[in-house]
């Protein structure tokens, strides 16, 4: 029975490991659509989507299964639970790359975002790409390292994300109405893309030291 079980946890850490893999797929397709208004690729990221959603919940099934026949504790107990609360992070960060992907749907042919800032959110894009791959290979090898790159990425973004206010704030931003909604939107979505990879980060450090990470040495 011991034998089972632990082949229960290797897979459902081998599943956390794939579903973080395709979020980080589909940010770097959702990305592409909104700087090229690629409607092909965008529409692929919007289906792609029902995967995502489809492991996550057949991860957390096997989760609640393992629990109720198990009945782990300590340790095992910490990596079921802290795979439950993951696999809900990675679900949403893939919502996000959907939501990324939608607004280069709905305004193309036109671009999402006016060229004074398309800078801005190349940056945020390729970011956030940075951050799920890092968690992929953080909930891969467990090397605690990984979590200084998360965090610094994520300091970066938030830096982004507010000059994105004040750029819109400012004197001088001309943008319509729709776009300036579209460009807050956006900043919205890559910014919380980012919260979730440090959120799957923070619980990852958590399983190996046992130690709740505040969040404010996340940030």
């Amino acid at each position: 029975m011991r034998k089972v079980f632990q082949a229960e946890l290797h897979q459902i850490g081998e599943e956390l490991i794939e579903i973080s893999r395709l979020v980080t797929e589909a940010m770097r397709k959702a990305a592409e659509a909104f700087e090229n208004a690629d409607i092909e690729l965008a529409e692929e990221v919007i289906a792609a989507d029902a995967r995502i959603d489809f492991m996550q919940n057949d991860l957390d099934e096997r989760a609640i299964d393992v629990l109720a026949l198990q009945g782990p504790v300590a340790r095992d107990l910490r990596m079921i639970v802290g795979a439950l609360r993951m696999s809900a992070s990675l679900e949403r960060m893939g919502d996000l790359a959907r939501h990324v992907a939608q607004l280069a749907r709905l305004r193309y042919p036109e671009q999402v975002i006016p060229a004074s800032i398309a800078g801005t959110f190349k940056e945020l894009a390729e970011l956030d790409i940075a951050i799920s791959a890092k968690v992929s290979d953080l909930l891969e090898t467990r090397n605690l390292e990984l979590t200084n790159d998360i965090a610094a990425h994520n300091a970066r973004i938030n830096e982004l994300h507010a000059g994105v206010f004040k750029a819109i704030a400012a004197s001088d931003w001309d943008a319509s109405a729709p776009s300036t909604v579209d460009v807050t939107l956006a900043s919205r979505y890559f910014e919380r893309f980012a919260d979730h990879g440090v959120s799957v980060a923070r619980k990852v450090a958590y399983l190996v030291t046992g130690e709740w990470q505040p969040t404010s040495m996340m940030e």
